[in-house]
Formats: C-alpha cells, structure tokens, sequence
C-alpha cells in the first residue's frame, strides 16, 4: 500500500489557519500512511503547530532545502521507502520538480486554487 506524503505549509496548513480541514477530511477516506513533509525549523515547527498534527511530520530543518532532491532521497531512505512506493503533493514548483528528478510521482497543488477535486483524483489514480 502506497504512502501520501503531503506537504505542510501552504497545503495542508494554512497560515493562522491551522490544517485545512476539507483537506484532512479526505485523507482521512484513505487507509494509507501519510507523512507530512516540511522544511520547518524547530521555532517554524512550533509557530505553524506542526508538532501537533495528526500525521507523522518529517523535517531537515532547511538542510537541504525540498528544492534539492536529497531531501527526497533522505526522506525515503529514513522511511525506508522508496520512490515507488509513495505519491506526493507540493505547493511548491521547484520542490515538486526535486521530488520527480527522484522518481515520485508529485502533484503541483496549487495553494490558491485548492482544488479538492485535482488531488482526489491525482490520489485515486496513483495509490
């Protein structure tokens, strides 16, 4: 069974938001692992409260950076996981093109749109 990984900031939390619920709502439908990903900071950690979601949270603290694709590569290999084996959801163009360079399949979710729709079906056709 394949893994979500979502990302945090501007995805799947909203500033002074907290999570966005109609997202998690559908998540939830799905009996997969999810792991949030994140570049976060410990002080950034606290600030969007990402020490408290309810899905695992990976970080490495902006070293390197989601942009660089050992990011991926070091997520994958702490999870024991490999490309295969997860999708993905990024806000953020240049991260989604590092986690593809390692072979995940990644969505561009646009964080202004937030098309439900697109990452149900993105979903429901890769798991």
């Amino acid at each position: 069974m394949k893994t979500i990984l979502v990302d945090a900031i501007n995805t799947f939390v909203i500033a002074n938001k907290g999570i966005f619920e109609e997202m998690y709502i559908i998540l939830e439908r799905y009996p997969n692992r999810k792991i949030i990903l994140t570049g976060a900071n410990d002080e950034q950690m606290k600030k969007f409260e990402l020490d408290n979601m309810p899905y695992e949270v990976f970080t490495l603290r902006h070293n390197p950076e989601k942009t660089d694709p050992n990011y991926y590569k070091i997520m994958l290999k702490h999870f024991n996981l490999s490309s295969k084996e997860v999708i993905y959801f990024e806000h953020n163009k240049e991260a989604v093109k590092s986690a593809q360079f390692v072979g995940i399949k990644t969505l561009h979710y646009n964080k202004d749109k937030r098309d439900l729709i697109a990452l149900k079906k993105f979903i429901d056709e890769n798991l």
